[in-house]
C-alpha cells in the first residue's frame, strides 16, 4: 500500500511484544499516527464458564501486568508508547474512534475460541458503524494457518502425529518480521492511561515462594532474556530432551510456556534461534524437541479452530457420555493439595504456590482428577484457569480433553498410574519433600506410599495418617504393583533409591502431554 493516512489502533491482546508483529507492522506502513492499545476487559475477572471460580488469578494476574508494564517500556524507546485502558475492548475502540474522528483502521490479530471471537465480531460492528477498516492477521502459531496442508480446516487429523508428519513434509515456516526501530507516535492530544494495580482487581501481590520452579517476570524482555540464557549461555536446550521430565529446579525445561501464553515471545523468533543453535553449536534429538513441542502448541490451536465450543464440552470431541461426578468435598482434596497422595499432592501444592506445575506433574494430577476420581473434567481445566502463569485456552482445554479421554487422543482409556509415575520420576522422593513438608520424616521412596508403613514406621517419622497427613481418598488396584512385599509380609514400594531414571518407554514416546503453552509445561 503506498502512502499513509489516518490512525490505525493497534488491538494488543496475547500478542505482547514489539518484535515479529504483524500488527503493529501493518500500522507502521499504512498510518499517519499509530495507536498500540491494550484492554484490561472485565470478563477477564469474573467467574470461570461451568463452576464460577476466579478466572484470573493472582499469578496470572501479576505477570501480565508486569508483561503489559515492560511492553510500555519497550514501545517508549521506539518513540511510542502502549495506550491502556479498562473495558470492554469494541467500548474502548468505539470511544476512540469518536474521540479522535481519524481512525482508518483497527487492526489486531484473530484468535481462535468463542469469548475472543465474540469481542472481534463486536469490534466489527463498531468499525462497520463508523466506517472504518478492519485489518486481520494471524499470528499466534508457528504455522500459519493459511499454509496447512489441510484445507479447509474440519480436515485437520485427529491424530497429532498424522499433523505433525504432514507439516513437517509439506508445510514452512514463515520468516519472521523486521520491525522498525522507531514507530509511528500517538495521536495527538490522547492520553496513554495508568497500569491498574493487582489492588485495583481486588487482589493481593503473591508472595514469591522460593521453591519455585518459575521464579521470572512478565514481559518480551524476560522472555528473550530467558531464551539467551537457555539456548547460547548455557547449552541447556542441547540436552532438553533428557531433562524435561523434571520436577524441581527452573532449568529442567525452556520455561518459555507463560511468555508464549501472552505473546511475550513469538514461536517463529524461538524457530529461528533453533535453527541458528543447529547451525553454530549442535543439532540432536534436544534441539528438535523444543520443535515438536511447539508443534503441539500449534496443533491445539488449530484443533480449537476445527472443533470451536465443543472443546469446552462435557461430552468433549468426541461426544462420550461419561458419568461425570461434581463431589466437591472430592475436589477440595485435589486442588488443596490433601487427597493422601502425595506425588499429587506435591504437584498441587506447588500449583497453588507458584502458579506453576511442571508437565510431568500436569500429566498426573489431570488424569487423578479424571480417571481415579472420576470428577468432572473442566474443574480441572477452570482450576487450572484461574491459576496457570502460562495459561493458554486452547491448550488447556485441548489437553483436559486428551486427560479425560474424549479429546484427540486415540488411545482409550489411557490412564497414569500415580504410584509408578512418582517412582519413576521422583524415585527418592525428594520433590514430594519439597512440597509437602510433614512427610519429611520419611525416607527415601517409602514416601510415595505412606499409608502402607508400619504404625511404628509412621512414628519413626513423626506422621500421624488422618491427622498429621491424609489418608488416601482413593486407591486404585494398579498401585500394588509397585508396592511388592517387605520380607515378612508387610508390602514395601518399588523405588529408586538414588536420582529417578526415565524409563526408555518414556523417554521416547511419540505421543506426550501438553499443557498450556508448550508441551512440557515449558
Amino acid at each position: 500500500m503506498s502512502g499513509t493516512a489516518g490512525t490505525a489502533i493497534c488491538l494488543l491482546r496475547c500478542d505482547l511484544r514489539a518484535h515479529d508483529n504483524q500488527v503493529l507492522h501493518w500500522a507502521q506502513h499504512n498510518a499517519d499516527f499509530v495507536i498500540p492499545l491494550y484492554c484490561f476487559d472485565p470478563r477477564h475477572y469474573l467467574g470461570t464458564h461451568w463452576h464460577g471460580f476466579p478466572k484470573t488469578g493472582p499469578h496470572r494476574l501479576r505477570f501480565l501486568l508486569e508483561s503489559v508494564e515492560d511492553l510500555r517500556e519497550t514501545l517508549k524507546k521506539k518513540g511510542s508508547t502502549l495506550v491502556v485502558r479498562k473495558g470492554k475492548p469494541e467500548d474502548v475502540v468505539r470511544d476512540l474512534i469518536t474521540q479522535l474522528g481519524s481512525v482508518s483502521a483497527v487492526v489486531f490479530h484473530e484468535e481462535a475460541t468463542q469469548e475472543e471471537l465474540d469481542v472481534e465480531k463486536g469490534l466489527c460492528q463498531v468499525c462497520g458503524q463508523h466506517g472504518v477498516k478492519i485489518q486481520t492477521f494471524w499470528g499466534s502459531t508457528l504455522y500459519h494457518r493459511d499454509d496447512l496442508p489441510f484445507r479447509p480446516i474440519d480436515r485437520l487429523p485427529d491424530v497429532y502425529t498424522h499433523f505433525r508428519k504432514a507439516l513437517e513434509s509439506q508445510a514452512k515456516v514463515r520468516p519472521t518480521l523486521r520491525m522498525a526501530d522507531q514507530l509511528k507516535p500517538l495521536a495527538p492530544g490522547l492520553e496513554e492511561g495508568s497500569i491498574p494495580t493487582m489492588e485495583d482487581f481486588g487482589q493481593k501481590d503473591p508472595v514469591t515462594d522460593p521453591r519455585t520452579a518459575f521464579p521470572c517476570s512478565g514481559g518480551e524482555t524476560q522472555a528473550l532474556m530467558r531464551l539467551q540464557y537457555y539456548f547460547w549461555d548455557t547449552n541447556l536446550v542441547a540436552s532438553y530432551k533428557e531433562t524435561r521430565n523434571g520436577l524441581v529446579g527452573m532449568d529442567y525445561s525452556t520455561k518459555f510456556a507463560p511468555w508464549l501464553a501472552l505473546g511475550c515471545i513469538s514461536p517463529r523468533y524461538i524457530y529461528e534461534q533453533i535453527q541458528k543453535y543447529e547451525r553454530e553449536r549442535t543439532a540432536n534429538q534436544s534441539t528438535y524437541w523444543v520443535l515438536f513441542e511447539l508443534l503441539w502448541r500449534d496443533y491445539f490451536r488449530f484443533v480449537a479452530l476445527k472443533y470451536s465450543r465443543r472443546i469446552f464440552s462435557l461430552r468433549g470431541l468426541q461426544s462420550k457420555e461419561i458419568p461425570w461426578k461434581k463431589d466437591l468435598q472430592l475436589f477440595d482434596c485435589w486442588k488443596d493439595g490433601k487427597t493422601g497422595v502425595p506425588f499429587v499432592d506435591a504437584n498441587m501444592r506447588e500449583l497453588s504456590a507458584t502458579g506453576f506445575m511442571s508437565n510431568r506433574g500436569r500429566q498426573n494430577v489431570a488424569s487423578f482428577l479424571t480417571k481415579d476420581l472420576g470428577l468432572d473434567w473442566r474443574m480441572g481445566a477452570e482450576w487450572f484457569e484461574y491459576l496457570l502463569v502460562d495459561y493458554d485456552v486452547c491448550s488447556n482445554y485441548g489437553n483436559w480433553l486428551y486427560s479425560a479421554g474424549i479429546g484427540t487422543d486415540p488411545r482409550d482409556n489411557r490412564k497414569f498410574n500415580m504410584i509408578k509415575q512418582g517412582l519413576d520420576y521422583d524415585g527418592n522422593g525428594d520433590y514430594i519433600r519439597l512440597w509437602v513438608p510433614e512427610l519429611q520424616g520419611i525416607k527415601g521412596a517409602d514416601i510415595h506410599t505412606p499409608w502402607v508403613l508400619s504404625s511404628a514406621a509412621l512414628s519413626q517419622a513423626g506422621v500421624t495418617l488422618g491427622e498429621s497427613y491424609p489418608r488416601p481418598v482413593v486407591t486404585a488396584p494398579e498401585w500394588s504393583r509397585h508396592i511388592p512385599q517387605r520380607p515378612g509380609g508387610s508390602p514395601h514400594p518399588r523405588g529408586r533409591r538414588g536420582p529417578a531414571q526415565v524409563p526408555a518407554q518414556h523417554k521416547d514416546r511419540g505421543i506426550d502431554f501438553y499443557f498450556s503453552c508448550k508441551k512440557d509445561a515449558c
